[in-house]
């Protein structure tokens, strides 16, 4: 069964760095073994295979005149001895990946225990190289240097068709590559495209600079590699490798960036009791612009806001239409309100609960609603009893012509009424519906459509919820006339939201 690749991930790239001694590579692992196990990071530790025996043209194997053919020659190392650097990956905690550049490599990779694939930049369109890795069962990163968008879909869908795991890193192909070219922005678009896909970033700058590692961290970047080495006198380091020194400052350099960075960006950090205190010392505080009764529900017509706040006062900032507050003794004018005097019934999670259910009821009766529709929950006896009473109104247009979804809840009656300008006409769309015109109650089902004259009396009740249109002329707020005289003193019998679809 593959393994799951951690996030963040470091990886360092051994690549021919070897040099083809298998002590040296041993080496090269047991001291950025040292360096990596004071970090709280997962790391893995990575190779290069190619078969040279077939890997290279036969008629170019003497030949010392092209640089990577005598590179890849000379660095050769034996199977036992490769599978030495694997076990000794393993014993500091490092997962062991490679790369391969041929079929016969990946062979190998399996037949060494590594955990993770790697397709190099330049094998990224291989399409021979890229049907061997699709058999094997682990995760696998691709480097996406000079690799155009089209070419990276098709891997990425060839992938994941065949339900693998694959990451992706934005990578330039330069050795070393100079500042300007790093295209760190390249991060971010692979992110926007790939949304599924762990997008890290794989460096090939000068490895003194620490900069770009805190970019990719912060634009979002999960997986890392960095070429290594341990330079000796025998074997020296070339511009783009670096050091256990520069390692160690490269990785406190990420760890730096991490805390800066904080939480992950699916989730807002919430603020320290510190930060808070300050904000609240800056805030306007409520206080009483005439003496207040015990007993008064308090208006915004009975307060007014001024600074500096007092010890636990009510905030401007908890001022709302949602939050209903109550003297609970009598409050001098100019006085603070503050927890020993009032009371407060904050309705906001109600109302929530309320669109919660109403977007569920439009989903069950496949009803599509505009996105900027307006929505107003009429709570003619007051929150408390809506689920009693009570409906939610949906105001797709308002000119001279009207329509309006009406959402009723299961078990809600709304109280009769009528309307001396506007005509009605209702058209159900989903549930069923007890609708009472002067007095007279009747059924009506999905489909049905109801014409309700101006000065009608008409109740709706539904057992089950329901949907329907309303379909009328001009809307206006004061024509609406309730049998109920308390229903139309109650000023405040209706809650208004405008970005309740998100």
């Amino acid at each position: 069964m593959a393994v799951t690749i951690p996030t963040p991930l470091f990886v360092l790239e051994m690549a021919n760095n070897h040099m083809g001694d298998p002590e040296h590579g041993l080496r090269i692992i047991r001291e950025f073994g040292a360096v990596v196990k004071e970090f709280p990071f997962r790391f893995a530790f990575k190779l290069q295979y190619r078969n040279l025996d077939t890997f290279v043209h036969p008629d170019f194997r003497d030949r010392t005149d092209v640089k990577y053919v005598r590179r890849f020659l000379e660095t050769r190392i034996a199977d036992d001895d490769f599978r030495r650097m694997v076990d000794e990956m393993r014993r500091w905690n490092f997962i062991p990946m490679c790369t391969a550049f041929d079929e016969a490599s990946v062979d190998k990779i399996e037949e060494h225990g590594f955990d993770i694939v790697k397709i190099a930049s330049c094998s990224m369109t291989d399409w021979p190289l890229l049907e061997r890795i699709a058999r094997v069962d682990k995760p696998i990163i691709a480097s996406t240097a000079g690799a155009g968008l089209e070419d990276i879909d098709r891997v990425v869908s060839y992938f994941q068709h065949r339900s693998k795991s694959i990451s992706l890193m934005h990578c330039v192909g330069e050795y070393p590559t100079p500042t300007d070219h790093l295209q760190l922005n390249q991060i971010d678009l692979l992110k926007a495209r790939y949304r599924k896909v762990a997008i890290g970033y794989s460096t090939h700058e000068p490895p003194d600079n620490c900069e770009a590692v805190q970019m990719a961290v912060a634009k979002g970047a999960r997986i890392f590699e960095k070429h290594v080495g341990v330079p000796t006198e025998s074997w020296p380091l070339n511009n783009y490798s670096a050091t256990p020194r520069q390692v160690a400052a490269w990785l406190q350099a990420a760890q730096r960036a991490y805390e800066m960075c904080g939480l992950a960006d699916t989730v807002r950090a919430e603020a320290g009791a510190a930060e808070m205190a300050s904000l609240r010392s800056l805030r306007r505080g409520v206080f009483a612009r005439r003496p207040i009764r015990a007993g008064e529900t308090i208006t915004d017509a009975d307060v007014f806001m001024a600074f500096p706040p007092q010890e636990n006062q009510v905030t401007a900032n908890d001022w709302s239409k949602y939050a209903k507050f109550e003297a609970t003794r009598d409050i001098p004018e100019k006085a603070a309100l503050d927890d020993a005097n009032v009371r407060c019934n904050d309705t906001r999670q109600k109302v929530y609960e309320i669109v919660q259910r109403v977007k569920a009821l439009l989903r069950d009766g496949h009803v599509i609603v505009p996105g900027k529709a307006d929505l107003e929950i009429s709570h003619h006896y007051g929150l408390e009893q809506f689920d009693d009473y009570g409906l939610v109104l949906i105001t797709v247009v308002n000119r001279e012509y009207c329509k309006k979804l009406i959402v009723m809840l299961p078990g809600q009656t709304h109280p009769e009424q009528y309307h001396l300008k506007k005509e009605e006409t209702f058209h159900i769309l989903h549930g069923e519906m007890q609708i009472a015109l002067d007095g007279v109650e009747e059924t009506y089902s999905p489909g049905d459509v109801i014409m309700v004259d101006r000065g009608v009396r008409h109740r709706f009740y539904s057992p089950g919820g329901a949907v329907f249109e309303e379909i009328s002329s001009t809307h206006y707020k004061d024509d609406s006339y309730y049998t109920d005289e308390a229903i139309q003193a109650n000023k405040n019998r209706k809650t208004l939201l405008t970005h309740w679809m998100q």
